[in-house]
């Protein structure tokens, strides 16, 4: 079992190395000059779209549900602990340097986001019971020219997302759910579990219609009340934060390590602070790995373009704001390379975070962030169950399956809670590193189709802006 588990971990290590990490920020960054840098002209036009009342209705093109609820449910996936725990983590591993890098990654995973998830819907189909289906495994089988290469491709995808579905999209949430209400709460971790199961069989019943109205609320709601948290904890430091900003930029653009002050133990360079901030950021976001563009799919438009910049901001909200928040939380409040007198080490993960919301709201923080992991973990089985169904739909066409599909992967969110996990998290790490390569395949293979695209919205673009002057 160790010989199995060290070779796990060695091929994690591999997969998710220099060159995964170059392809999908590369991807993002060769996308952005094709298309004339459109994605972040247009990010206002993005933004203010999502909170306009015509996001939330579904009388304009065809879809199974409204363009906002597609980016909730979207957003539901993404938005996880890798905003809690994973900021944390690539704070101690990288250093304060790591959040600048995890935003660099996600300016450009902007424009990976848009390419994905308008490719989608450009090449989306309608299954038998007039819903549709949509994703990568879609556009590569209808977009690429090379249809066996596409069809190829799309398979590949298809089984890496519903082998991913089951790991970093539920085990590995569901452990840090009971995990977090077992260290705060004293929760017993098979209480957790049943709860969890229960409620995900009860929405998932209901299918993408049911999940996204849950979404819908969820994910707003839940990122509110931590961003506003995440804000006072800041605010309450906010005589250490701009010396925490020149560190972080120091740590970020630094050829020679930095250390001392207020790292601790902590020794962070440059080269450092981009690994952890880039990796940890694809995390979080999932731009470039091709999971939102299966939620996006389901969207009613009139034009893939115009949902493409919805979802698009998706990888704005989940990375520059709310793993910036908690990265400035943790970064100002003092305890980024504390010692954790119960084991030792250093203070990392969700203790890392804890900590900081506690400098100054006391024991009150450390029960906000762990009712923000709940929610935050929660709502990515919910989002994630959807990618792995569509996933599957494409693989096996048969909807017994998937109904059969919805109640094994919210009886598996049990053993999640309630099982250590580490094999797990590194296959399904795996799983996830795997998803992504057809996908940025793809996406290079059609550049010519998106920046095609980009440019014949514009004109409509332009013109809604004119009449609305």
């Amino acid at each position: 079992m160790e010989t199995l588990t060290n070779i796990v971990n060695a091929v994690d290590t591999f997969v998710w190395g220099p060159v995964m990490l170059v392809l999908l920020v590369g991807t993002g960054i060769f996308l952005t000059i094709r298309i004339g840098f459109r994605t972040w002209l247009n990010l206002p036009y993005a933004l203010k779209s999502v909170l306009s009342k015509e996001a939330r209705k579904t009388d304009r093109g065809t879809g199974d549900i409204s363009p906002f609820a597609a980016l909730m449910t979207a957003l539901a996936a993404t938005i996880g602990t890798g905003n809690i725990v994973g900021v944390a983590t690539a704070l101690v591993s990288g250093g304060p340097g790591a959040l600048v890098w995890m935003e660099i990654s996600a300016i450009f995973g902007l424009t990976s986001k848009f390419s994905e998830c308008m490719l989608a819907i450009k090449y989306r189909t309608v299954n038998e019971q007039g819903e549709m289906l949509g994703g990568p495994m879609t556009t590569m089988k209808r977009g690429l020219k090379n249809k066996t290469l596409g069809a190829v491709l799309a398979m590949l995808f298809a089984i890496f997302a519903v082998i991913a579905s089951f790991g970093i999209g539920n085990m590995t949430q569901a452990n840090s759910i009971s995990s977090a209400l077992l260290s705060t709460f004293h929760i017993p971790t098979w209480i957790t579990g049943v709860v969890i199961t229960a409620l995900v069989l009860v929405i998932l019943l209901g299918g993408i219609t049911r999940l996204s109205k849950v979404s819908s609320v969820i994910v707003p709601v839940m990122a509110v009340f931590y961003l506003i948290f995440g804000i006072i904890v800041i605010l309450g430091n906010i005589t250490n934060l701009p010396a925490a900003i020149v560190l972080m930029f120091k740590c970020a653009f630094s050829p020679a390590a930095v250390s001392g002050g207020v790292l601790g133990t902590i020794v962070s360079g440059m080269m450092q602070s981009m690994r952890w901030g880039v990796a940890r950021g694809v995390f979080s976001n999932e731009a470039g790995m091709g999971s939102a563009a299966i939620t996006a799919a389901a969207a009613t438009t009139d034009d893939p373009v115009r949902q493409g910049y919805i979802n698009m901001t998706g990888t704005f909200f989940d990375t520059i704001v709310i793993c910036t928040v908690t990265g400035l939380a943790i970064c100002s409040s003092g305890v980024l390379g504390s010692i954790d007198p119960a084991t030792g080490e250093l203070l990392t993960g969700s203790a890392l975070t804890i900590a900081a919301f506690q400098t100054v709201l006391g024991t009150f923080g450390g029960w906000m962030v762990t009712i923000g992991i709940t929610l935050f973990a929660f709502s990515t089985i919910l989002g994630w169950e959807y990618h792995g169904e569509k996933a599957l739909e494409y693989i096996v066409r048969s909807p017994k399956i998937c109904m059969a599909y919805r109640i094994f992967f919210s009886l598996i969110a049990f053993i999640g809670a309630t099982q250590s996990l580490d094999l797990v998290w590194s296959f399904s790490d795996i799983a996830n590193a795997l998803m992504a390569i057809p996908n940025l395949i793809c996406m290079l293979a059609l550049s010519g189709v998106i920046a095609s695209e980009v440019k014949r919205f514009q004109v409509t673009l332009d013109e809604e802006k004119y009449e609305k002057k």
